[in-house]
């Protein structure tokens, strides 16, 4: 229970069910800022610790707090830092949702009893060929099977996502209903949980202790090499980034490229940020009899599901150009409605 809507609405369906529910809020993040103490900000504030509290309490079950921030740093911010150093752009979610929220939370089931866990997450559970797979919400403009790929069979055989057949809309027309206006019109953070004030440039020079003799001004090139100018080192950019470059060039340019070892940018055309082919970390691979001809992927949240050509190991061909692909991002597997497999873009 992070004190939003959706974890708490989630509740209120699983009691109506007829469950024995247990609340969990868990502390992954403390950051002084002001920010995050703002009761708007994020799940890893006080005030949003609290509120979950009070709404287990008023629905009538236990409520734990759990603190996990030890374990969340090792595994999550740290993974997150290692990646921007190395150029690449991670999604702290995806590792988060498969180590903490699943991780972590099936084993304190196990120690509270509890045969399930039950999230907020706009997502569903199929079962095929007597497996289980994850399937795409309803409201599929809030599906989040993008950032739960990595979950495994019996992880998935635990779960519960009581929002899976709900649209947003009715997730709020739900929490009136049951005397929580304020929760109903309650603001919805999109911005990663550890980094409230939405500025990871800051943080990361925050917490990389050689910050500044890693990070210093590099080259910018174009698609042939040629140096066009110079930027303020490779980490504070990602790809597809075309605002915030502080190099005019008479035509719009984005970020290519990103090379990490040689502090090097490159900067193409809106043309140039399609391409055909990645290499990925295979993690999930849950395809094996699936044809090809029914394969999709998705490599960035909110980007449509395209036709796969082929898929060889590591190497994935699209059927049709592709927007954005970017290293430390996810590329996600769908078979239909069916999540099949997932990898970490390379």
């Amino acid at each position: 229970m992070s004190g939003g809507i959706d974890s708490t609405v989630s509740a209120m369906l699983l009691l109506e069910q007829g469950y024995e529910v247990v609340g969990v809020t868990f502390r992954t993040y403390d950051s002084m800022k002001e920010s995050c103490l703002a009761k708007e900000k994020g799940c890893c504030t006080i005030d949003s610790i609290m509120e979950a509290k009070r709404n287990a309490e008023k629905m009538g079950f236990e409520h734990h707090i759990v603190d996990f921030r030890e374990t969340f740093r090792r595994c999550v911010i740290q993974n997150f830092i290692d990646e921007y150093m190395a150029g690449r752009t991670p999604n702290p979610c995806v590792l988060c949702n498969s180590t903490i929220k699943w991780g972590e939370m099936l084993r304190l089931a196990d120690e509270l009893g509890c045969d399930y866990i039950a999230t907020g997450h706009y997502a569903r559970i199929a079962e095929r060929d007597g497996k289980v797979f994850l399937r795409t919400a309803a409201d599929t403009k809030k599906d989040q099977t993008y950032f739960l790929w990595r979950l495994n069979e019996e992880q998935l055989r635990r779960t519960i996502f009581p929002l899976g057949d709900y649209t947003k809309d009715q997730v709020r027309e739900i929490a009136r209903q049951h005397g929580y206006e304020k929760l109903a019109v309650k603001k919805e953070s999109q911005e990663i949980c550890f980094i409230p004030d939405d500025d990871y440039r800051a943080f990361l020079r925050a917490n990389v202790p050689d910050y500044k003799e890693r990070v210093r001004a590099g080259e910018y090139v174009d698609t042939e090499g040629k140096v066009l100018g110079l930027h303020e080192g490779y980490v504070n950019y990602t790809i597809g980034q075309r605002k915030g470059l502080g190099i005019a060039l008479g035509h719009p340019a984005y970020i290519t490229h990103i090379d990490a070892a040689t502090n090097r940018i490159t900067l193409g055309t809106n043309d140039d940020m399609y391409a055909t082919e990645l290499k990925f970390e295979p993690a999930v691979s849950r395809y094996s009899g699936i044809p090809v001809s029914q394969i999709t992927a998705k490599v960035r949240y909110r980007s449509q599901a395209v036709p796969v050509k082929k898929i060889d190991g590591n190497c994935l061909l699209f059927a049709t150009p592709v927007w954005g692909i970017t290293p430390g991002q996810s590329v996600v597997l769908y078979d239909d409605d069916l999540v099949v497999g997932g990898g970490i873009i390379c």
